[in-house]
């Protein structure tokens, strides 16, 4: 299903863009890698970290936090349905693409450009991470990477800066709406009742692939902290070796899993964005997010018992 969208501007943000990119054409690598800090990958290893290392009771809050933006935005961006600059402005290139693969003309798969994705979840990750912990070096963290993901995404051509300003106001909007909504609702199964009832107008008029990977991650998450607080109750580690086994084999799950939930489908029905393709992308990203948060820490004790405990005897042993 082809996707169209509509354009609209101010005069001033297509000649900005153009200029940008003009004048820093030779920083646009570093400027470029700057959006890796609002992208997937960091925010995995960052929620493993959180999660299955450091401070669970902190992953789940803070995971919230991130995945709630990472629904609501498609939810705005599929109502106005702003095209990229880069599809109406010949002046600006797309220099780093939000899906690499697909089409830079498919608006199904590279989303829609109001207000910005990547603004709002680094928002909701870094801020929360700086509210959560109160750590100065965290709330530098979180004032000054929003800031620097957003400006690299009017760099690269992926969005007008007004797409930025509003993503960085709907980040703070969840940053601080979502722990309110977790003070108030002590019971995690109705607070995810609460939260997933505002996502449901979404079904029915959002056709873009992000909404419904944000889905997906979403109710997976939910199930899986529910499954995980009553059937597994793992224990955070300080153990380093542990740690980045934890994150390791988060990763690798990751990565295994999502290729192994495409094997029973084609590449043209996945790509097609019918609504068949776009419930079984949901499907396929919650069995994901339920792997993760409920089942994978269960191999916790087990493995590192064994791992651990055969090199403590191996080390006696000689």
């Amino acid at each position: 299903m082809e996707l169209t969208g509509n354009t609209f501007s101010f005069p001033w943000e297509a000649s900005l863009m153009e200029w940008l990119q003009t004048h820093l054409s030779g920083a646009v690598p570093v400027i470029s890698f700057l959006s890796a800090f609002g992208e997937e990958l960091i925010m995995i290893l960052i929620l493993g970290f959180l999660y299955w290392w450091y401070d669970k009771k902190a992953g789940k809050a803070i995971g919230l936090s991130v995945l709630m933006g990472i629904v609501w935005n498609p939810m705005i961006k599929n109502i106005f349905l702003r095209r990229r600059p880069y599809f109406d402005h010949e002046g600006i290139r797309i220099l780093r693409l939000v899906e690499p693969k697909a089409d830079p003309m498919d608006i199904a798969a590279q989303g829609y450009s109001f207000p910005s994705g990547h603004s709002t979840d680094a928002v909701a990750m870094y801020g929360s991470l700086g509210r959560y912990f109160k750590k100065k070096w965290l709330v530098a963290a979180a004032l000054a990477l929003p800031l620097l993901v957003g400006f690299s995404r009017v760099v690269v051509g992926a969005h007008y800066p007004t797409d930025v300003f509003v993503g960085w106001a709907l980040g703070v909007a969840v940053m601080l709406l979502v722990p309110w909504l977790q003070k108030k609702l002590q019971k995690d199964w109705l607070l995810y009742l609460v939260l997933l009832a505002t996502v449901l107008p979404g079904f029915f008029y959002c056709k873009s692939d992000d909404f419904f990977t944000g889905v997906g991650l979403m109710i997976g998450f939910m199930a899986g902290n529910l499954f995980e607080d009553r059937k597994v109750q793992f224990s955070n580690t300080r153990s380093v070796p542990c740690g980045l086994l934890r994150l390791a084999g988060g990763i690798a799950v990751y990565f295994v899993a999502n290729a192994l939930l495409k094997l029973p489908f084609s590449g043209d029905f996945l790509n097609s964005g019918a609504t068949a393709a776009l419930l079984v992308r949901a499907a396929r990203y919650a069995v994901i997010a339920f792997l993760e948060f409920g089942v994978y820490p269960m191999a916790f004790a087990r493995v590192e018992g064994f791992l651990f405990r055969k090199k403590s005897e191996n080390a006696v042993s000689a």
